[in-house]
């Protein structure tokens, strides 16, 4: 099967570059989420790729499915802009060609070359994962038994194994696949758990998820969201774990999550108003905790 690189960015001028280079001779499409950096022109001294320029942030759901609609490789890699392919992917490609395999992930590396262990593979979140996220419970004991499940960190990592969800980005899968699931959900927006719900869906649908450890890749690590204001990043991830709680939980777990987000929400705004001496964590946790009490946790957008 031939296999196409779709890669999201988001002001990414500073990495974008090293990315394409590691996808030669791949076909590439870069789908700028209207960058006010110079993304846009970096990608366009590349002959080979090709580019799609937003003229607003359509969020990554969005951004990534208008990727895979303008490659026509029947599997299609998803990569951030701040990820170097460091090996071949022939073997992630074989993987993902499988028998009922639909998707596939290789292994993450940071800059010095050691496993991102955490984020490279993690186990599906249950409401009991997203309370202790929303109360900081995994922060403060990061060792406690629901985050170690959670985070894969009792999973050897150098052994290839059936898997629940890989990071979006570092993610092959079948254009078929993508087609039965209806694409990344757009209301996740702009980023967050798409590509959670985007695995979920593909495992509901009874098709396996491989994690291929021979493929790795580094990875920088949170390079868009770094160029998002503190407010609005906290509001687009709660906006974004409602979201998905609301989808496959059911209603008592869901209002679970809610509950825990509220509360979560009350003792971060007292912590980071003390923290920063501002009272400026008030009305961003105000706005979390009314998505959480309102149920409506779709498409947020922070004002």
């Amino acid at each position: 099967m031939t296999t196409g690189v779709v890669v999201v960015t988001y002001n990414s001028a500073d990495v974008i570059e090293r990315c394409l280079a590691s996808c030669a001779p791949l076909p590439v499409v870069v789908v700028d989420n209207h960058s006010e950096d110079d993304t846009v022109n970096v990608v366009r001294e590349k002959s080979a790729v090709k580019l799609i320029v937003n003229s607003s942030n359509l969020g990554f759901a969005a951004a990534a499915n208008q990727g895979v609609e303008a490659l026509d490789t029947e599997l299609i890699l998803l990569l951030n802009p701040d990820v170097e392919l460091s090996t071949s992917i022939e073997r992630l490609a074989e993987a993902c060609s499988g028998e009922g395999v639909g998707l596939a992930t290789g292994q993450l590396l940071d800059e010095a070359g050691k496993v991102q262990a955490g984020f490279t593979l993690r186990r599906f979140p249950t409401a009991w994962t997203l309370a202790f996220e929303s109360l900081g419970v995994n922060r403060l004991f990061p060792s406690n038994p629901v985050n170690r499940k959670y985070r894969c960190l009792d999973v050897d990592l150098s052994k290839p194994s059936e898997v629940d969800q890989p990071p979006g980005a570092f993610l092959m899968f079948r254009r078929e696949v993508w087609h039965r699931l209806g694409g990344f959900d757009t209301q996740f927006r702009p980023l967050w758990f798409e590509d959670v719900d985007f695995s979920k869906r593909a495992r509901d649908l009874g098709l396996k998820i491989l994690y291929v450890p021979e493929v790795t890749a580094h990875h920088q690590g949170g390079h868009s969201i770094a160029r998002l204001n503190w407010g609005c990043r906290q509001v687009y991830w709660y906006a974004s774990l409602l979201r998905y709680a609301s989808k496959h939980f059911r209603p008592y777990a869901f209002r679970g999550v809610s509950a825990a987000v509220v509360l979560g929400s009350m003792l971060r705004a007292v912590f980071e108003t003390i923290r920063r001496g501002s009272f400026r964590p008030i009305p961003v946790y105000a706005k979390v905790a009314k998505i959480a009490l309102s149920g409506k946790a779709v498409g947020t957008k922070f004002k």
